[in-house]
């Protein structure tokens, strides 16, 4: 079988491979946890990746040593493959992941990328925006990331920083961020901001019939809400109606920046996109600049589901293959 490259997505919480063809089918994936901690910068994300792929090679059935590998990070990642700032990943802020992984990885071809402008090249190759050369991928994950596509090309910026997007301020005197500031769009908007919209909801007398269920306001969790919601529950549709509002503001916000044509919605919370579309689509009408005379800017769930990320490090691996088109 030739025409396969391997593709991993790192997360602030998970390790995903895949081994993939220049179709995007997956032959074969392996998961890992993200490692919480480490001494040097980098070097147990890097010994997970290599986990991750020796697993993927047991899953496939065959040696994977020749395969050029792309890794997708989240957090700031520069030209040279330094992740230079990664809240959702803070062993491996400041560490220069390409000569780290190179190494780990015995010297290998190493792609690096963002870990949302991985996903964001999956959903426009493959996924939900085919055919549209002006979008933004929004990752809802552990925290919020961004691929910003303009012109049909990934927007990468002076540094390689752009798509920043789960850091853009919302409200100054928010909750803490791991980023160090106050009130980021993730802390409202990701799954860390579901959990949290849902404990203060839980400890203010809402969602009643929930903690009953659970036994202490404190311990209800973002999927206990998400699982109500899906189930009917009032006052967990009204947590999910209220994280849609803050998602659409940061939607209308980007929309002011960018006039995207489209917004693709990926990462974990896709899986309950039943339930925050409507929410979503709803608010974004009345937050967006010119409303009704600008016209729709519609908002899609990701195709590609969790694996964009691991499918799009794949593609551009892929694409450092074959060189210069």
């Amino acid at each position: 079988m030739t025409g396969l490259t391997v593709g991993v997505d790192v997360g602030g919480s998970k390790v995903l491979a895949v081994l993939a063809d220049a179709e995007g089918a997956v032959h074969a994936e392996a998961r890992h946890a993200t490692p919480p901690h480490e001494d040097a910068p980098g070097v147990v994300v890097a010994d997970t990746v290599a986990g991750a792929i020796d697993d993927l090679s047991r899953e496939a059935g065959r040696a994977l040593d020749g395969l050029p590998v792309g890794v997708g990070l989240p957090g700031m990642l520069d030209r040279d493959g330094v992740l230079a700032v990664s809240p959702n990943l803070p062993s491996a802020s400041g560490a220069d992941m390409a000569a780290v992984l190179a190494a780990r990885l015995g010297g290998r071809a190493v792609v690096l990328a963002n870990d949302a402008d991985a996903a964001a090249v999956a959903e426009h190759r493959l996924g939900a925006a085919r055919g549209v050369d002006e979008f933004v991928l929004v990752t809802l994950g552990t925290g919020i990331g961004g691929g910003l596509v303009v012109d049909g090309r990934l927007l990468r910026g002076a540094h390689g920083y752009a798509g920043e997007i789960g850091h853009v301020v919302v409200d100054p005197s928010g909750p803490r961020c791991p980023c160090g500031r106050r009130g980021c769009w993730e802390r409202y908007a990701s799954g860390a901001g579901v959990a949290r919209l849902a404990r203060e909801a839980a400890v203010s007398g809402r969602l009643a019939s929930l903690v009953a269920e659970v036994g202490d306001p404190e311990a209800v969790r973002g999927e206990d809400v998400t699982h109500a919601a899906a189930a009917g529950d009032r006052e967990a549709l009204a947590v999910l109606d209220e994280v849609g509002w803050w998602l659409a503001l940061g939607l209308a916000n980007l929309a002011a920046i960018l006039d995207p044509g489209l917004f693709v919605l990926g990462g974990g919370l896709v899986e309950v996109s039943t339930l925050l579309l409507p929410p979503t689509r709803r608010h974004l009408a009345g937050h967006l600049e010119g409303g009704e005379r600008r016209g729709v800017v519609d908002v899609v769930a990701a195709e590609l589901g969790t694996r964009a990320g691991a499918i799009g490090a794949s593609l551009l691996a892929a694409d450092a293959e074959r060189g210069p088109a």
